[in-house]
């Protein structure tokens, strides 16, 4: 019972509304995350998607530790319980702006066409035949644009847009023969918004396990069972690290006035097919119990070096450049790296008995919160 708990938790904090479903649906009203990057460009979705990257990878490092281990040979030390981490967005995290390869929808190359066609002379008797000759050549291709708007984490009142820079097309249609239409610069809105609608904070929870002291060292596990989440697939999590008192080797336990250690975190969650997250950290940590084992404050620190990656893979029925007009399903996968590469780990811990209960502070690109309450035994 506790583990689908926890893996509830787990999904609705992860998500936070970013619920995916794999099956296509026909409404336009409320599209799922899938259908909402099948109308991008992968260019455009890198950037799209970007600030969730980040913010998942900032949780997934987040409250491994909340003091160091004693610098003894062997001490039973035992503490489970569940952690929670939340990841800030700035205003600058919320809009975009990139370039790169896109193709347009027959939809939106009709609606370019018409605007080339709306400043022409070309009689109305062949307008219809002129458009549908101009949209083609706009589908049929791919273009290099500049596309701009709100990240999945910004507003639903503003939309992705793409900035057609203008053209003219030549072509010939049966009865009127050869034409030349200007096409006009302008922005082509897509129908894209703040999927997250403005965003603050990034959830995530999940259950830890520390075991030691061995050799100086505590080892600490992350672990969720394959949970079945509804229209997403299977979720995976699963994550170890250690932390290592090199105070053991100096032969005096309290020969330094505090404790510290190395440590080392790894860790990977996966949702269905559509996206899985890898995270991996190691730095130095230091803390200080003030008080008796049953009843104690300890302060901590730490500063580590950190890394994460988001692999997302989905299925999209795109625009062909091979066959004006036509769709073609593509395979889109691709991986992006987190903008944290480091961060600076300050917190307090208080222990009543066998309860803890901590927080603290991450500082780096993506700044961060955790707590986390622990039975210790």
């Amino acid at each position: 019972m506790m583990h689908k708990v926890l893996g509830t938790l787990l999904g609705l904090a992860l998500l936070a509304g970013l619920t995916v479903q794999v099956q296509a649906q026909t409404t336009n009203q409320n599209p799922t995350f899938e259908q909402t990057m099948q109308k991008l460009s992968l260019d455009a979705a890198k950037a799209y998607v970007n600030p969730i990257v980040s913010g998942i990878g900032a949780d997934l490092n987040g409250g491994w530790f909340h003091r160091a281990p004693r610098a003894t040979w062997f001490d039973f030390d035992l503490e489970f319980g569940a952690v929670a981490m939340g990841t800030f967005f700035k205003d600058d995290n919320k809009a975009f702006s990139s370039s790169g390869n896109f193709a347009f929808s027959q939809t939106d190359a009709n609606n370019l066409a018409a605007q080339g066609l709306a400043q022409s002379s070309i009689p109305t008797i062949y307008r219809s035949s002129v458009q549908a000759s101009i949209a083609n050549q706009i589908a049929g291709v791919t273009w290099s644009l500049s596309v701009s708007g709100p990240t999945v984490v910004g507003s639903k009142k503003d939309s992705v847009k793409v900035r057609f820079l203008g053209k003219t097309f030549t072509g010939s249609v049966p009865g009127y023969g050869a034409y030349s239409v200007n096409v006009p610069g302008q922005d082509v809105v897509l129908p894209v918004v703040g999927f997250l609608e403005d965003l603050k904070v990034l959830p995530l929870a999940a259950p830890q396990l520390t075991l030691g002291t061995f050799v100086g060292t505590q080892f600490t596990f992350r672990y969720l069972p394959s949970q079945d989440i509804k229209n997403m697939g299977k979720a995976t999590y699963f994550g170890w690290g250690f932390q290592h008192n090199p105070g053991l080797w100096l032969g005096e336990a309290d020969m330094l006035p505090l404790d510290l250690s190395v440590s080392f975190f790894t860790q990977k969650i996966k949702f269905g097919t559509l996206f899985e997250s890898k995270a991996t950290e190691f730095g130095i940590n230091a803390s200080k119990r003030l008080g008796w084992g049953f009843l104690n404050l300890t302060p901590y620190a730490g500063f580590m070096i950190e890394k994460s990656t988001m692999t997302f893979a989905y299925d999209a029925n795109l625009p062909d450049p091979t066959s004006s007009g036509a769709l073609k399903q593509q395979h889109i996968a691709f991986d992006l790296e987190s903008a944290n590469k480091s961060r600076v780990v300050v917190g307090l811990s208080f222990k009543f008995l066998i309860v803890n209960v901590n927080a603290d502070y991450n500082f780096g690109k993506y700044n961060s919160a955790t707590a986390g309450v622990m039975i210790i035994i």
